[in-house]
């Protein structure tokens, strides 16, 4: 895959991304979904924010978002795009026989049969002892259809963990405890992140094992919040912020009316995680924090000066967060087997969506605005039927 501009080198990068104007709305974060081979399109997206000089400050990802933020991380400025590009090259599932992509349809889905029958030599193998018997105990860190050692070695090779230690940009990886069902954030802020972490998130039962970290059961993120913005809003203390939500699954859809279209607009609803509610809601709860704020104005001085008052007042908040979502548009060939799609057009042609749809909302900067007084929050949702 080629790159779509010069990468411009490390000092150079720095510079540009400390003088762009996106940098006034606050501190930059990206926040990238799960979604297996749909990941290509958030490689897109960051290879258009680094072509205009915006780089981040922290990356918060779950599953193949976390991956391809530990690929970003994990490498320098002047080595990130070539890191995603060595990466997305290796998950690329060779076509089976050239003719047939002539038919994209086809090719896709001799793509999917061939990825879940042998798996992708970069990413994941078959495990023999899973498909043997359902009931054959196999230990809980080996029972999953199939091993991601080679992605364990993937990830060892183009990622430097020791970076990742710096904490510069940050990054937070969402996994889901297995024995409470509950969500849990690794951050390299508070612990040193390896290569199981990046594992953990990505760990999607019943495809994938469980990754043991701690003594704890970690599986993939997605399969309880797939979208982890709320990373951010309830992050302390809090900054202004301006966060590129980059979304793979489509949370709006037509009614299906064949099976095959019931499973790809399950999978979307199922995937999307309700992300636009969720941040109209955080817009609620911050819109109070700066209610209590401009309230506890109106105190006189000797009541502010109380301790239960500065303690009631300290909920108060003055923070702005612009969060723009970069949706990806649907291909015409889209199906419930799009996220196994590592075939090369495939793969090629979500980066070039990404890289595309993100210069044009660069271009067209909607946290550049009018704010009321009272809003916290706004979410930017980027109109797919027209040009931005």
């Amino acid at each position: 895959m080629n790159s779509l501009m010069k990468v411009e080198t490390e000092t150079a990068t720095s510079a540009a991304a400390a003088a762009h104007p996106a940098k006034a709305a606050g501190r930059i974060v990206i926040v990238l979904q799960g979604g297996g081979a749909l990941g290509a399109y958030q490689a897109g997206v960051y290879h258009a924010l680094h072509d205009a000089g915006i780089e981040p400050d922290w990356l918060i990802g779950t599953s193949i978002g976390a991956i391809n933020a530990a690929l970003i991380v994990g490498n320098a400025p002047d080595q990130r795009i070539a890191a995603l590009e060595e990466f997305w090259r290796r998950m690329t599932q060779k076509p089976i026989w050239e003719p047939w992509s002539l038919w994209p349809r086809l090719t896709q889905h001799l793509t999917y049969g061939t990825t879940i029958a042998a798996g992708l030599p970069n990413f994941f193998a078959p495990n023999p002892m899973a498909f043997a018997s359902p009931h054959l105990p196999l230990g809980a860190e080996n029972a999953g259809y199939y091993s991601t050692a080679p992605l364990e070695e993937t990830l060892t090779e183009l990622v430097d963990f020791s970076r990742i230690a710096e904490a510069k940009p940050r990054l937070t990886v969402g996994a889901a405890q297995v024995t409470t069902s509950q969500m849990h954030y690794f951050d390299s802020r508070d612990t040193k992140l390896g290569v199981k972490h990046i594992l953990a998130s990505g760990a999607l039962p019943p495809a994938f094992p469980a990754v043991r970290i701690d003594g704890e059961l970690y599986w993939d993120g997605g399969i309880l919040s797939n979208t982890p913005a709320e990373v951010v809003f309830d992050d302390h203390p809090r900054h202004n912020s301006l966060v590129f939500a980059v979304h793979m699954w489509n949370p709006v859809g037509p009614e299906p009316e064949t099976m095959w279209e019931v499973l790809h607009r399950h999978k979307d609803i199922q995937y999307s995680s309700r992300v636009a509610s969720h941040i109209r809601r955080q817009a609620d709860i911050h819109r109070l924090r700066r209610v209590v704020r401009e309230l506890t104005a109106f105190l006189p001085e000797h009541l502010r000066e109380r301790e239960e008052v500065r303690a009631l007042a300290a909920h108060g908040c003055p923070t702005r967060m612009h969060v723009v979502r970069l949706l990806a548009p649907p291909f015409e060939n889209d199906d419930h087997t799009k996220d196994v799609d590592f075939s090369m057009s495939g793969i090629r042609r979500r980066w070039d969506q990404g890289y595309e749809k993100t210069a044009k909302a660069i271009e067209h900067a909607p946290w550049v605005s009018d704010e009321t007084a009272m809003e916290g929050v706004f979410l930017h949702e980027l109109d797919e039927t027209r040009p931005l």
